[in-house]
């Protein structure tokens, strides 16, 4: 809906949104919310989201409007021409534009905790570089970008941006484990000339794996570029962040050769190990004709920051590993 590359995009919102969003949200004095669900995974605790905004929610679907957040004006209608009919009536008012220039200071205050940066390793690929590498080498070519889920969907939303619309399929807050590759092959039927990638972690990837052979049978091109840290990733990061390390099967050691698995369908499989290697393997991803499997052994550990924890307000982010560590001192503090 707007361009990544813009100075007035924020990025996303909600649980693993940025600082600068959810805070800009948060202060807001008018909250116009343009077709979105107001779901969990924004809001935070109810009680605390964007607590003295006027909010206005225009959507199609009448049962989605006051389900969560109460609003001050409900508008049940096609966003497009409510959008186009709300702009005549602000221009028949001669409305005019006011002076911004505190509130963008503001925000600007808060993009500088530069909340998406990550540890750099030499020894390890870390998986936030995997995707910016992945958008350096094909943003250009304006691809359409599917993902499973997990942190490799959260890191894919942060990392990898978008400048033009319909690019971006995922299921978001529903979790659908196994969406990525059946949608990557739709995106693929509708639109054969395109790059079409399905960012994919290891385990999700093998929730719809079959539809490998869907792929083979109509000769499309599909990439698929796996996030491979021998985890259900967000399964672990919960576990560990929220039950202190008390891992319960989100870890596997019967994982399958991707390689082979992709060769056994008559896909090019590539394995990338080393952070030196990443960029060349990327690029033979891309120069390869067929459908492709990448499997990119990234750090096993790596959490996905900024981080909402369960039951906290939107504005009560873990930044960092340091964050973390503080809660859980005040937490134990608090019990002595």
């Amino acid at each position: 809906a707007y361009p990544a590359s813009a100075d007035n995009w924020l990025g996303m919102l909600g649980m693993h949104g940025t600082y600068e969003a959810n805070m800009a949200m948060n202060k807001a004095d008018l909250v116009v919310c343009l077709g979105a669900r107001f779901d969990d995974r924004i809001t935070g605790r109810l009680d605390a989201f964007s607590p003295n905004s006027k909010k206005i929610h225009v959507d199609i679907d009448r049962s989605s409007i006051n389900k969560t957040i109460r609003v001050d004006l409900p508008v049940v209608g096609d966003v497009g021409r409510v959008m186009e009919q709300i702009i005549a009536v602000l221009k028949g008012r001669r409305f005019t534009k006011p002076d911004y220039a505190e509130w963008w200071s503001r925000i600007q205050g808060w993009r500088a905790t530069n909340c998406l940066d990550y540890p750099a390793s030499k020894k390890e690929i870390m998986p936030q570089d995997a995707i910016r590498k992945l958008w350096e080498a094909t943003h250009k070519r304006d691809p359409i970008i599917t993902t499973e889920v997990g942190q490799h969907q959260m890191w894919a939303a942060q990392h990898f941006d978008f400048d033009t619309p319909n690019k971006w399929l995922t299921s978001g807050g529903l979790g659908t484990m196994g969406y990525g590759l059946p949608a990557a092959i739709g995106a693929q039927l509708g639109n054969p000339d395109a790059l079409v990638i399905d960012i994919a972690g290891e385990a999700s990837i093998q929730m719809n794996i079959q539809e490998l052979g869907t792929a083979t049978q109509y000769r499309l091109p599909v990439k698929i570029f796996i996030l491979n840290n021998e985890y259900m990733g967000m399964v672990r990061q919960w576990q560990e962040l929220t039950y202190e390390s008390r891992y319960s099967n989100s870890y596997s050691d019967s994982l399958p050769d991707f390689v082979k698995l992709a060769e056994s369908y008559d896909w090019t499989g590539i394995r990338i190990e080393e952070p030196t290697d990443l960029e060349a393997g990327i690029q033979k991803m891309l120069d390869t004709d067929g459908p492709v499997i990448v499997d990119c052994r990234v750090a096993k550990l790596a959490n996905c920051f900024p981080m909402i924890p369960s039951g906290a307000a939107h504005t009560e982010m873990l930044l960092t590993e340091a964050d973390v560590k503080g809660t859980m001192d005040d937490q134990a503090k608090a019990l002595v």
